[in-house]
């Protein structure tokens, strides 16, 4: 969606009031990496800002973190060093997934994401109360995916 994407010189003021598809990254085969399986410098994530969202698998998925950082590769090479969120590893495994989104609206997107997807691990980043929030649709939930199932499988 452009909303996504504008260069600073096409912004214009914008809220959201309905949930937009974030492009979540997707594997070739539809689904959704593991966390421990991924090389984010391979894939072209250094210096790539944007949104990413872990969670467990297993009999009872649940969301661990959400957070944003303008360099992706970096962000979640330190996530899997910290053990806050490394210890759910054993419950069917980590999956990630991230979107690329401009730096002004990454916060909001994640205070949308935190208020709907409660995580077990809360986010390092800050946002205020006056955070405007970016309504997206989260993963396994996107229009284009509708029969996905809630557990997406790993590659």
């Amino acid at each position: 969606m452009a909303f996504f994407g504008k260069s600073k010189e096409e912004k214009q003021a914008a809220t959201v009031s309905e949930p937009v598809d974030p492009g979540w990254y997707r594997t070739a085969k539809g689904g959704f990496p593991q966390l421990f399986s991924l090389v984010p410098e391979e894939i072209g994530l250094s210096g790539k800002g944007g949104v990413f969202l872990i969670w467990h698998g297993g009999v009872q998925p649940e969301w661990v973190y959400v957070g944003h950082s303008p360099d992706m590769a970096q962000a979640l090479l330190d996530i899997g060093k910290n053990k806050e969120v490394t210890n759910y590893e054993n419950r069917g495994g980590l999956f990630v997934t991230w979107a690329f989104i401009l730096e002004e609206y990454r916060d909001g997107v994640v205070k949308f994401l935190q208020e709907n997807l409660p995580t077990i691990v809360v986010s390092a980043n800050t946002y205020t109360d006056e955070t405007a929030v970016v309504p997206v649709f989260s993963p396994g939930k996107e229009p284009s995916q509708v029969t996905a199932p809630i557990e997406p499988a790993s590659e």
